[in-house]
């Protein structure tokens, strides 16, 4: 098994908390991945969603996945099981130095996720706290906070996948 934390940065102008609509571990939040099938390397041709409020039976023993599929080039089965809690929303202190927050950790069998599609369901707030709703799948966006009377923009939207390790003590458990 391999662990991938998703890693989303953006250049974020007067907002800050950049995140799921319900948080990161918002339940009906779907994560569009595109994956690469670890035994032939065959990359799926369209991005496969994966969400915590849907789970299958895997095919062979014990337990349930949130995505189970077959590699259409080689047959192989491959699972992804998403784990909670571990996901921070993007800061605009974390922008500014250019960082990356994690979103969400994938435990991964057989495939490797390449590529994540921003898409609907997002939300942020101004540095005024003003709360805004935003749609990431243009790649930008871009507003005036009536109540900071100030503009607030949204760009250059970045996500990277990274192996981490499982790490257990005083009964918490935290990826890195």
């Amino acid at each position: 098994m391999v662990y991938y934390a998703l890693l989303v940065g953006a250049e974020l102008d007067g907002l800050t908390n950049l995140q799921p609509r319900h948080g990161c571990d918002d339940p009906s939040f779907p994560y569009y991945l595109k994956l690469k099938c670890e035994n032939c390397g065959e990359v799926t041709a369209k991005s496969t969603y994966v969400t915590l409020s849907e789970q299958v039976d895997l095919p062979r023993g014990h337990g349930a996945a949130h995505l189970v599929q077959k590699c259409k080039l080689c047959g192989r089965d491959g699972t992804i099981v998403m784990i909670p809690g571990q996901g921070t929303p993007l800061t605009i202190e974390q922008s500014q130095k250019e960082e990356k927050t994690c979103l969400m950790v994938f435990d991964c069998r057989g495939y490797e996720p390449v590529e994540f599609s921003f898409g609907t369901g997002w939300k942020a707030e101004s540095v005024h706290g003003t709360p805004f709703e935003i749609d990431c799948s243009e790649g930008e966006f871009s507003e005036y906070d009536e109540k900071g009377e100030c503009p607030v923009e949204l760009g250059k939207l970045q996500s990277t996948f990274k192996v981490v390790k499982k790490h257990e003590k005083g009964g918490k458990t935290r990826f890195v």
